[in-house]
C-alpha cells in the first residue's frame, strides 16, 4: 500500500506561537485606533481619512507577514507574484471605476 504523503512537506516553515500572538496583538491595536479615533472626534475630514487608510495598509501588511507566512516562502516566490498581480488588477479596477465617474459627460 501506498503512503500518503502529508500535506505540508516536512522543510516549510510555519509561524511560532510568539508571531502569532505578536501578530495577533498587532491587529487588535491597528483595529482599536481607528475605532478611537472615529469614535473620539480626534480628527475630521482628510486627516481622518488618511490615518483610516494607514490603518488599513499597515493592517494589511501584518496579515501578510504573521498570518500568511509571505516573508518565509521560498524561491519561486509564486505567493509574492499572484498578490502583486492582484493589487495591480485592484488599482486598475479602482483607478478606472474613479475615471469613469468622475469624467463621465454622458451623465450631465
Amino acid at each position: 500500500m501506498a503512503q500518503v504523503e502529508s500535506v505540508h512537506s516536512q522543510d516549510e516553515a510555519h509561524g511560532s506561537f510568539k508571531s502569532y500572538t505578536l501578530g495577533f496583538l498587532c491587529s487588535i491595536v491597528l483595529t482599536l485606533i481607528p475605532i478611537v479615533i472615529v469614535m473620539n472626534h480626534w480628527l475630521e475630514g482628510t486627516e481622518d481619512a488618511v490615518m483610516l487608510m494607514m490603518a488599513g495598509v499597515l493592517q494589511l501588511v501584518v496579515q501578510l507577514f504573521f498570518f500568511m507566512h509571505l516573508r518565509e516562502e521560498k524561491k519561486p516566490r509564486y505567493n509574492l507574484i499572484s498578490l502583486l498581480l492582484g493589487l495591480v488588477i485592484l488599482l486598475v479596477i479602482v483607478a478606472g471605476s474613479m475615471w469613469i465617474m468622475m469624467y463621465n459627460m454622458v451623465a450631465l
